[in-house]
């Protein structure tokens, strides 16, 4: 069967959607705290100035998870703007909780699939630094095609990163290392920070995580990446 080209291809997504279990606080923080700290995606370019009410260096994380690193980052840096893009409510709803609760005032989150946000949303050359730790490994050879580092995908962060400014990655699984390596090595707008041309210390700007702490007790590595924009 041939595909008409006027019928645009189903993107290959790298997260699946999944329910979760999502607290009455978290329920109630998406309800009432998303005025004050989310984002809502839209399909046009967006003033960042908007949503911080400032101009400031700014960070960006791809995948915050259960957010810990964006809160810790944007506690510690309260002259930076934070944003976080992620898929799942209750880690949405978890970040506005926390974020209430600390009273950040340069914390935001849009809950939307990143490459959409990022092709269509957030202008080029908006961020000092951008974050992907942790991305889905995505582990069987068939699925490796949702696998979110790919060529296509590191050249959109580099067009959002600053002149100079710094992407950074981390996985805990050596073959996605291997891969995420070759893919950012051979992206023209990026160099790598190492002088071999391969893996970093962990950054100070990342937290441990307690399955990291875990994974070291075990003997499990985790590889750090740390890239500049030309």
């Amino acid at each position: 069967m041939t595909t008409s080209p006027d019928i645009p291809r189903r993107r290959v997504r790298s997260f699946v959607r999944r329910g979760g279990r999502i607290t009455a606080a978290q329920t109630r923080a998406l309800d009432e705290l998303w005025p004050r700290f989310g984002v809502d995606f839209a399909p046009q370019p967006l003033d960042l100035d908007v949503p911080f009410g400032r101009d400031a260096p700014r960070l960006l994380e791809i995948g915050f998870g259960n957010g810990d690193t964006l809160l810790a980052i944007a506690n510690e840096r309260p002259d930076w703007d934070c944003l976080g893009i992620d898929v799942y409510e209750p880690g949405v709803g978890r970040v506005l909780l926390r974020a209430g609760e600390l009273g950040l005032k340069n914390a935001r989150v849009i809950c939307h699939d990143a490459v959409d946000v990022l092709e269509q949303q957030l202008p080029d050359g908006s961020f000092d630094e951008i974050l992907v730790y942790f991305p889905d490994p995505w582990p069987k050879k068939r699925h490796h095609k949702r696998r979110l580092i790919q060529p296509g995908f590191v050249v959109l962060l580099a067009r959002k990163l600053k002149q100079g400014a710094v992407l950074r990655l981390a996985t805990d699984w050596q073959p996605y290392a291997g891969q995420m390596l070759e893919v950012l090595n051979a992206c023209e707008l990026l160099v790598n920070s190492a002088a071999d041309r391969a893996y970093v210390p962990r950054p100070a700007i990342r937290p441990l995580t307690r399955f990291e702490r875990r994974g070291q007790q075990l003997g499990h590595g985790v590889w750090d990446l740390e890239y500049l924009r030309r």
